[in-house]
């Protein structure tokens, strides 16, 4: 079954081109467009979506608010890409902090679009630019550091962690680390349960916040 995506987003050519973009693959369909965060909801629960295209900055209610209610309020939410104009918008930053499994710049080359959702959909994380890793480390706190020392993650299990925020799959962290792929499925939940993550951005969001990753 192709991967359903639902397109938000204010200004009409950009939904245009995503979908577009999106429905030129086999594997890939738009069920949906919405011009504001205000009418995502109704249409998530109507149209159940595996993947949101969500813009950060929209009139009514924005892409940081629209995350935040999508993921308090329905039962086995979508991923969420927010897409935007500047990486280094400290709006994009906000709504990874809300949740969003990723973001995306509206000038990225087509097969970066298609890769960024196909990832996110198959529950992988986007590597963050330079911009975005300094941002969660100036986000930084004690609170932050205190749950990384709580969650007393072993050798392997740090290992992993340092390997996902650099956006590897299991696959290429099975590799690098030379075991199997299912021992690193289970190193990544461990992760992702030790730090209360919802999903493996939100634990690499935690690496650099923590000070246990630097943006270098």
């Amino acid at each position: 079954m192709p991967l359903s995506v639902l397109l938000v987003d204010d200004e009409p050519l950009v939904r245009a081109g995503l979908r577009a973009v999106l429905e030129a693959q086999s594997d890939i369909t738009v069920v949906g467009e919405a011009a504001d965060g205000a009418a995502v909801i109704p249409l998530v629960r109507e149209l159940r979506p595996d993947v949101v295209a969500m813009d950060v900055r929209m009139p009514l209610l924005d892409g940081i608010e629209a995350t935040r209610a999508v993921l308090r309020t329905v039962p086995d939410p979508p991923k969420i890409v927010v897409i935007t104009t500047f990486e280094n918008d400290e709006y994009v930053y906000e709504a990874l902090r809300a949740g969003a499994d990723g973001f995306l710049l509206k000038r990225s080359r087509p097969a970066e679009i298609v890769h960024a959702v196909r990832l996110v959909a198959e529950g992988g994380s986007l590597l963050f630019p330079a911009a975005v890793r300094s941002l969660a480390a100036r986000y930084g706190n004690a609170e932050a550091r205190a749950t990384l020392e709580r969650a007393a993650l072993t050798e392997r299990e740090a290992a992993v962690l340092r390997l996902m925020t650099r956006g590897l799959s299991n696959a290429e962290i099975a590799a690098e680390l030379i075991v199997g792929t299912e021992t690193v499925k289970s190193h990544v939940s461990a992760v992702l349960a030790k730090l209360g993550a919802r999903d493996r951005t939100q634990a690499v969001i935690a690496a650099y916040e923590s000070g246990f990753v630097s943006p270098g």
